[in-house]
């Protein structure tokens, strides 16, 4: 953990590319995997135009991929990048940010890793860009809380970030929330992201949800017959190619539901239905409740 910020309404701040934010953080890399954990207030994150994910106090925001994002309040505001309020490494101690004068206050602790694990191979995009975890009430809640008061703690005794493993541990239990309803995390998703076979079906898949994939799309991406792909998936990850599509097309719709304010039939173009009704139809079968009533669930 290497930073911590204060923001006070109304503010809007683009971060640095991804790979200046890597090298400046662990000279000599290209890539990071980058964390904001919310200690109070409201924000959003969204990379490449995309949608803006909101996120509260007790939340975790993840960058797997270390992309340039921007991130917000929830009054509009002027963008301004971030070199423009950050002072320049090399720190002697944890950096404090201020962004804004005298508006309602948001908290945030920022952290970052650096993994070659194939989890967060950027050309592979297993992950989605950017998510929000929402620890459930229980041990969860309280490690991450622990996390953000450990954090600023150091902070306040000046101290230049926090021990490695701290920031390891709490990234692998908001991946383990994060991935608890990904359709292939009770299979072998891990030996699947190494595998040269289904490596390429799955991050064509990962990359574009709403595409009308066929077995044979995805057989030619691969480079290798329509059978040895669908023998291949049912191997590594109990299923067909098409049905690992629709469930990873129902992870994201979640994923978007609880965290953006799409609408339904946005969030169903997004994973590749044309109409409400039909993605509505789907999504109630594997959740079994409506995308209207689980979003009102999830935000209760």
């Amino acid at each position: 953990m290497f930073l911590r910020a204060e923001y006070r309404e109304p503010w809007t701040y683009e971060s640095m590319s991804g790979s200046v934010t890597a090298n400046m953080l662990r000279p000599g890399s290209d890539r990071v995997v980058l964390f904001h954990v919310v200690a109070s207030g409201t924000c959003w994150v969204s990379v490449g135009g995309g949608p803006k994910h909101w996120a509260t106090a007790g939340d975790v925001i993840v960058l797997p991929y270390g992309d340039q994002h921007r991130m917000g309040g929830v009054t509009d505001a002027e963008v301004v990048p971030i070199s423009s309020f950050m002072p320049p490494p090399p720190w002697t101690q944890m950096p404090v940010l201020h962004l804004g004068v005298e508006g309602e206050l948001t908290g945030v602790v920022c952290g970052y890793l650096h993994s070659r694990d194939p989890l967060f191979e950027p050309s592979l995009r297993a992950l989605p860009p950017v998510f929000v975890v929402t620890p459930p009430p229980g041990a969860g809640a309280e490690w991450v809380r622990a996390n953000i008061e450990y954090a600023l703690a150091s902070s306040a005794a000046g101290s230049l970030g926090v021990p490695t493993r701290l920031p390891e541990l709490l990234l692998v239990e908001v991946l383990r929330l994060h991935l608890a309803s990904a359709p292939a995390v009770d299979r072998g998703w891990a030996a699947a992201l190494r595998d040269p076979v289904l490596v390429p079906a799955l991050a064509a898949m990962h990359a574009e949800p709403a595409r009308r994939w066929t077995v044979t799309d995805l057989a030619g991406v691969s480079l290798v017959s329509r059978s040895a792909l669908d023998a291949r998936f049912r191997e590594v990850l109990g299923r067909s190619p098409i049905r690992y599509l629709a469930q990873w097309r129902m992870h994201v719709a979640q994923d978007l539901l609880a965290t953006t304010d799409l609408g339904v039939l946005a969030v169903a173009r997004r994973v590749g239905y044309d109409a409400e009704e039909a993605f509505s139809r789907a999504f109630k079968r594997h959740f079994g409740v409506s995308p209207t009533a689980w979003r009102a669930r999830s935000l209760s």
